[in-house]
C-alpha cells in the first residue's frame, strides 16, 4: 500500500502576532525638556510659547507635568504639591510676584496654548483641582498667587475653563475650617471684581454651583449672614453683602408667602394668620411697605379663580377681601401703608384683565371694612402718583369720591 506525501507551499511566510506594546511613561525627561525652554529663553513666554509649538514633545500624554511645570517651575511629586527631581525654573507663577500684571502673562501665554492645543484643557484641570484641593501645602502668598491667577483666568475667559473646576474642589472639610479657603476666595472675588461686574461674578457662582452656597466656604463657626456681611464688608466687597443680603430676604419673603397661603387656603382663623405675619416680619425684619404687599399678593394668590365669567371672578374677588379685611386693617395702620395698598390694588387691576373693572368695588369694600380711610382714597384721587391705568381707575372712582365728599360737606 502506497503512501502519498502531503503538499507544501514553498515561500509561504508565517505570520506571527504582534504585541502592542507601550512606551514606557517619563514624565521626568518631559519636564527636564520644558525647564530647558524657559531656561534657553529667559523667562520670555513669547518666545517659549513659539518653542513648545516647534518641539516634538508629547504634550497628549504629559499634559499634567506642562502644567505643574508651568505653575511651580518643575515637576511635583505624584498627588503633591511638593517638588520632585529634575533641574526647575524661576519663571513660574508661584514664583512671579502676587500682583496681577505680574501673573497676568501666564494666563496669556497659558490661553495661546489651549488654543493649539484644546485637549490640554482636562489637564488644565486636573492640576489645578489637584492644587486647590492641597491649599494648605502652599504659603500664604502662594495661595494669594492662585487666588490671583484664578481670577484672571475666568476674566479672561480662558478656553472655557469651568468654574465647578474651582469652587467645588475648595469645599474640602479641613480647608474651610482652617479659613484657607474663605482667605483664597476673598481674594478671587476680590480679583475678578477689578474688571468683571457683580453680575459676571455670580455668573460664575451660579455655573459652580454656588450661587446660593457662599457661606459653605466660611468656617461652621462662622456660618452666618451677620459674620459675611462682616468680613466682606471689611474687605471692601460691599456689593457681594449687598447681594447676599438680597437673596436672604427674597429666601424668607418666599417662606413667609408659602406659610400665608398655607393658611388662607385652609381658611385658618384671622388672628393665626396675623401672628404668622407678626412672626416673619420679627425674624426677616421686613419693611412695613413690603409687608403690605405680600398680604395683597398672597390674598389673590389663594383665590381659586373660577375663569367662567367676570361676574363670577367680581364675587371672589370681592369675597377675599371681605373676609379678610381685618388681616389687612391689621397692617395698614398708616396713611402711608394705606395708600400703599392702594396703588398695590391700581398695578394688579392694570395688570390682571379679570380685575380690570373691580378697582372702584374693591376700593369702597375696603372702606367699608375700614381698612382704607376717606383721607387715603381722596388723596390717592387728587395726587396719585402710579400712572399705570390711573385716568381709568380715576374716572370710575369719581362717583364714590363725589359721595365722600358730599358726605363730608354734610358732616361740615
Amino acid at each position: 500500500m502506497s503512501s502519498k506525501e502531503r503538499p507544501t507551499l514553498g515561500g509561504t511566510r508565517i505570520k506571527t502576532r504582534k504585541r502592542n506594546i507601550a512606551a514606557p511613561l517619563d514624565p521626568a525627561a518631559f519636564a527636564d525638556a520644558v525647564v530647558q525652554i524657559y531656561l534657553d529663553n529667559a523667562g520670555d513666554l513669547e518666545l517659549i510659547a513659539r518653542s513648545l509649538e516647534s518641539s516634538d514633545l508629547n504634550f497628549s500624554r504629559y499634559g499634567d507635568t506642562f502644567f505643574e511645570v508651568v505653575f511651580t517651575g518643575g515637576r511635583t511629586q505624584p498627588g503633591t504639591t511638593k517638588p520632585d527631581e529634575g533641574e526647575r525654573h524661576p519663571y513660574s507663577v508661584i514664583e512671579s510676584e502676587p500682583k496681577r500684571d505680574a501673573i497676568l502673562p501666564s494666563v496669556v501665554y497659558i490661553q495661546k496654548i489651549l488654543r493649539r492645543r484644546p485637549f490640554l484643557i482636562k489637564n488644565l484641570e486636573n492640576v489645578m483641582r489637584r492644587f486647590l484641593q492641597s491649599l494648605e501645602l502652599f504659603e500664604d502668598n502662594e495661595r494669594k498667587k492662585l487666588a490671583i491667577f484664578t481670577a484672571l483666568a475666568f476674566s479672561q475667559k480662558l478656553s472655557g475653563l469651568p468654574p465647578e473646576t474651582v469652587f467645588q474642589p475648595l469645599l474640602k472639610d479641613n480647608l474651610v475650617a482652617k479659613g484657607i479657603v474663605l482667605a483664597f476666595i476673598t481674594d478671587f472675588f476680590k480679583e475678578y471684581l477689578i474688571d468683571n461686574s457683580l453680575d459676571d461674578l455670580i455668573s460664575i457662582l451660579k455655573r459652580g454651583k454656588m450661587e446660593d452656597n457662599i457661606l459653605e466656604f466660611f468656617p461652621p463657626a462662622k456660618r452666618t449672614p451677620e459674620a459675611l456681611s462682616e468680613h466682606f464688608t471689611k474687605e471692601g466687597l460691599l456689593p457681594l453683602v449687598e447681594y447676599n443680603d438680597k437673596k436672604i430676604f427674597e429666601v424668607k419673603l418666599k417662606e413667609m408667602k408659602s406659610a400665608l397661603t398655607s393658611q388662607i387656603t385652609e381658611e385658618a382663623d384671622i388672628s393665626e394668620v396675623i401672628e404668622t405675619v407678626k412672626q416673619h416680619v420679627k425674624e426677616a425684619k421686613f419693611p412695613d411697605i413690603e409687608v403690605v404687599r405680600i398680604l395683597w399678593d398672597v390674598l389673590m394668590d389663594a383665590v381659586q379663580w373660577s375663569g367662567k365669567n367676570q361676574q363670577q371672578n367680581a364675587n371672589l374677588a370681592l369675597r377675599q377681601v371681605k373676609t379678610w379685611a381685618g388681616l389687612l386693617s391689621n397692617f395698614c395702620t398708616t396713611g402711608k401703608l394705606q395708600l400703599e395698598l392702594m396703588y398695590k390694588i391700581q398695578i394688579q387691576c392694570y395688570e390682571d384683565a379679570k380685575l380690570m373693572k373691580l378697582f372702584p368695588e374693591i376700593v369702597r369694600s375696603l372702606y367699608d371694612q375700614d381698612v382704607l380711610a376717606e383721607d387715603t382714597i381722596l388723596h390717592w384721587f387728587r395726587k396719585g402718583t402710579n400712572p399705570k391705568g390711573r385716568q381709568t381707575f380715576v374716572k370710575a372712582l369719581e362717583p364714590f369720591v363725589k359721595w365722600l365728599e358730599e358726605a363730608e360737606e354734610e358732616e361740615e
